[in-house]
């Protein structure tokens, strides 16, 4: 094993913590963690937060490009006070945080920069991970040339080509709808099931936490394209998977920040997409029902000129994620 002292370039010393919190009794939280791993082998549903997924991605992608990825490894932070940390996922992680080394804070922690809007008045902290251009666009009133844009990499040999495989559906509905499902329910989905009946097009549906990998890659196998309806995304790992497999993209994307946590910081909801990496090679949106129609019947037409795994390859490779994020990683000791 390699001694702490002799931390070097490529050595990456990243903490992240997961939420754990009590559901039906004060301390249950912890009878969840031991029984988990065997309630996981008798579910198909997901299993890992979207910052896990993001968190693991990211060691990954940077393990796979040399780097010696050290995960909460205290000892060797606390013995070298001068060589960078990364600090992922939620926010929980910084209470009471100790250690001297300076940190690179993200990609997660916080939904609004308002939510810590004196995060560098810590001079530990140096700089701050952010994805989506909109992202960036929120944040940059608060942390300005501290946000780094990053994206986690799509890992095509995990996600390989689907798009030669026996079709049985021409749709698969992905619903990721987080706010008044009900009502979108009534004036989303059910008008998209509508139309798709009148067209005469099959399809199958999929509610966001209600699978797992393997189940997911077997709907988009099964599945000549995907409509993917969320408000908004940061990333947006489900719908990139789709791209990866060759399965394009029709995005529902009305252009705002739906959460309503906005109302505590600014007059109007900000700009946001569902779709934030996203090209013509990848599919196409429309804002609203109204646009559903003529924009579902082009890009049916449409539907064997779009490109998506090539976007992917090019543009979300892990290679270029691991070396955005150990660029900002080592410059935040400079």
């Amino acid at each position: 094993m390699q001694k702490v002292s002799e931390l070097g370039s490529q050595d990456i010393l990243l903490f992240f913590k997961n939420v754990e919190v009590d559901k039906f009794l004060p301390g249950d939280r912890y009878i969840k963690r031991i029984l988990r791993p065997a309630w996981n082998l008798l579910h198909h549903r997901q299993k890992k937060t979207g910052f896990q997924v993001s968190f693991e991605m990211l060691a990954d992608a940077l393990r796979a490009n040399g780097f010696n990825v050290r995960v909460n490894d205290y000892a060797a932070a606390r013995k070298n006070p001068n060589h960078p940390v990364g600090v992922v996922g939620f926010p929980v992680i910084l209470d009471g945080w100790r250690l001297p080394n300076p940190v690179l804070l993200g990609p997660s922690l916080y939904d609004h920069p308002g939510l810590a809007p004196k995060l560098f008045a810590d001079k530990r902290f140096k700089s701050y991970l952010v994805l989506a251009d909109w992202m960036k666009e929120m944040f940059a009133p608060y942390y300005g040339e501290r946000c780094v844009q990053w994206f986690a990499g799509i890992d095509l040999d995990n996600w390989p080509d689907l798009s030669r495989e026996p079709k049985q559906f021409d749709f698969l509905i992905y619903d990721k709808i987080r706010w008044d499902h009900d009502q979108m329910e009534r004036d989303l989905i059910e008008p998209i099931r509508t139309r798709l009946h009148e067209q005469g097009h099959t399809f199958q549906e999929v509610r966001y936490k209600m699978h797992d990998h393997a189940t997911l890659k077997t709907m988009l196998a099964q599945s000549r394209a995907m409509i993917f309806l969320c408000e908004h995304e940061t990333q947006g790992l489900a719908y990139q998977e789709a791209l990866a497999s060759g399965v394009p993209v029709l995005a529902w994307d009305r252009g705002y920040w739906a959460d309503p946590l906005w109302q505590r910081f600014l007059p109007s909801a900000p700009p946001a997409s569902s779709v934030p990496f996203f090209s013509e090679q990848c599919g196409a949106r429309f804002a609203g029902i109204e646009d559903f129609p003529a924009v579902l019947d082009n890009f049916w037409n449409n539907l064997t000129s779009f490109k998506p795994r090539n976007y992917v390859k090019t543009q979300l490779s892990p290679k270029r994620s691991a070396q955005i994020y150990a660029d900002a990683y080592f410059g935040t000791a400079r």
